[in-house]
């Protein structure tokens, strides 16, 4: 039994113990940097390409009495190259030890995989000089064991960035009171398709569109000259008239529901003039409350105008 000091400060035990430790696994490109984000966020100490033998060390020094350090995400994988089948056998050592651990394991089909080395131009770290199909496919065979070690896995094939860390923490972080709710509002062009997971959409296609003027048709909503026209009739501050008190009712609502990610979609006809305009507007209002974490993603502000 753990004893308190006067201070209400915790000693004895259970002040040497590790509140969650996450190893984060799985093949190159499936979104492992993308996951630490996620834990650094939320204020886990995070280190990126550890080899196996070297994680009951570091282990030990955060169970070390004088470590402040609670939660902890560890990324380990093929880069460890010979040392990595280790890695196993080191999960095994640290259960016995009495060293709660839960595993992340991320994955990705071969085509998305395939698709993101080619945009990003990098090389496999089992295949430095050959194909990255054959590099994918050597690496499958290397940590296909810890797979089934695995407490989650997650499939990033078909999610963008944002979608991947609204899962990962809605799978992974642990749900406290002070956890802060991310808030992420997307622009996006209803002709280009629905927003997918939004929460919540809003349709802003009354609104003057800028598009049929020349001179801004080529701009996008985080212009002035773009956020002025959209305006010029009243109806974009009628707009904001009704819209803020009812984000501003809902999103208490939702912290109190215990929702973790909130994201709120707000489209228009192309998704880069008026729906840019107010979600960089909602953005900025909203990263002055100081209690939620907020994002913002343009989906389709960056598409070629016709």
């Amino acid at each position: 039994m753990s004893t308190t000091s006067q201070e209400g400060e915790t000693t004895g035990a259970e002040r040497l113990r590790l509140e969650d430790l996450v190893i984060i696994t799985g093949v190159s490109g499936a979104g492992k940097s993308t996951a630490m984000d996620v834990f650094e966020d939320a204020g886990y100490f995070c280190v990126d390409n550890l080899p196996p033998e070297m994680i009951r060390g570091l282990v030990d020094l955060f169970l070390h009495e004088g470590s402040k350090v609670r939660r902890a995400a560890i990324v380990s994988d093929a880069r460890g190259g010979a040392y990595f089948p280790q890695m196993v056998a080191v999960l095994d050592e640290l259960a016995a030890a009495g060293v709660e651990n839960r595993v992340l394991f991320l994955d990705a089909s071969e085509d998305a995989l395939l698709t993101r080395y080619k945009e990003t131009r990098r090389r496999h770290p089992l295949s430095p000089e050959g194909s990255v199909q054959q590099g994918i496919a050597l690496e499958r065979d290397l940590v296909e064991p810890l797979r089934d070690r695995a407490e989650v896995v997650v499939d990033s094939t078909g999610l963008k960035a944002h979608d991947l860390r609204r899962k990962l923490a809605e799978e992974m972080l642990p749900r406290t009171s002070d956890t802060r709710m991310a808030l992420t509002f997307e622009s996006f062009g209803f002709k280009n398709g629905p927003a997918r997971d939004a929460d919540i959409v809003f349709d802003v296609r009354f609104l003057p569109n800028p598009y049929y003027v020349a001179g801004l048709r080529p701009l996008t909503g985080r212009d002035p000259r773009v956020v002025e026209y959209v305006a010029r009739d009243g109806h974009l501050d009628d707009f904001y008239a009704l819209l803020l008190p009812l984000l501003d009712y809902l999103v208490p609502q939702y912290i109190a529901e215990g929702k973790a990610h909130l994201t709120i979609a707000i489209g228009c006809t192309g998704g880069r003039h008026r729906s840019v305009a107010i979600s960089e507007f909602l953005t900025k209002r909203f990263r002055e409350r100081g209690d939620i974490v907020v994002e913002l993603v343009h989906r389709d502000a960056d598409r070629k105008t016709a």
